[in-house]
C-alpha cells in the first residue's frame, strides 16, 4: 500500500501577495492557479525540487478562517522547509529579508533555524543529517 499527503492548506488574506511571497522570497513555484469562481482560485506551490506534497493557498472566506491567518497552528512551528545546503538557503533568506524568530542551530537532527512568512506562521529551515527521522531526496 502507498498513500502520501498530496497537500496542506495554507489560509492566506490574498492569493496574489501570497504567490509573490513564497515565489520570490522562498523560490516556491507556481504549480498550478486555477480560476474557480469571482472569488476562489486553486492555487498549488511548492518549494524546488518538491516531489510528494506542496501548499494549496487558500484565500480566507469567512471572520473564522480570516482570524486563523498567521496562527494555524497555535504558534508552533508548523511547516518544515528541508534543504541541501542550510546555509545557502539561510543566507538567501536573511538577504531577503525573512524574519528569522530563532538563530540557526545545530541538533542531533541536523542544523535549524525558525523563520516567519508573511502571515507571521512559523516554519522550520532544516538541512537534516543522518539520523533524522524524516526524509530528502535530492
Amino acid at each position: 500500500m502507498y498513500q502520501r499527503i498530496a497537500h496542506i492548506t495554507l489560509v492566506v488574506e490574498d492569493y496574489d501577495e501570497a504567490i509573490d511571497f513564497y515565489t520570490k522570497k522562498l523560490d516556491f513555484t507556481i504549480l498550478e492557479d486555477t480560476k474557480i469562481d469571482d472569488k476562489k482560485r486553486w492555487v498549488m506551490i511548492a518549494p524546488p525540487g518538491a516531489k510528494e506534497c506542496c501548499l494549496l493557498l487558500a484565500k480566507a472566506a469567512n471572520e473564522q478562517q480570516r482570524e486563523s491567518i498567521g496562527n494555524q497552528t497555535g504558534g508552533r512551528v508548523g511547516f518544515f522547509l528541508f534543504t541541501d545546503d542550510f546555509w545557502r538557503d539561510y543566507n538567501k533568506m536573511t538577504e531577503r529579508e525573512i524574519c528569522f524568530v530563532r538563530r540557526p542551530a545545530e541538533f542531533e537532527y541536523g542544523t535549524v533555524a525558525v523563520f516567519e512568512d508573511l502571515y507571521g506562521n512559523m516554519w522550520d529551515l532544516i538541512e537534516p543529517n543522518e539520523t533524522n527521522k524524516g526524509f530528502l531526496t535530492k
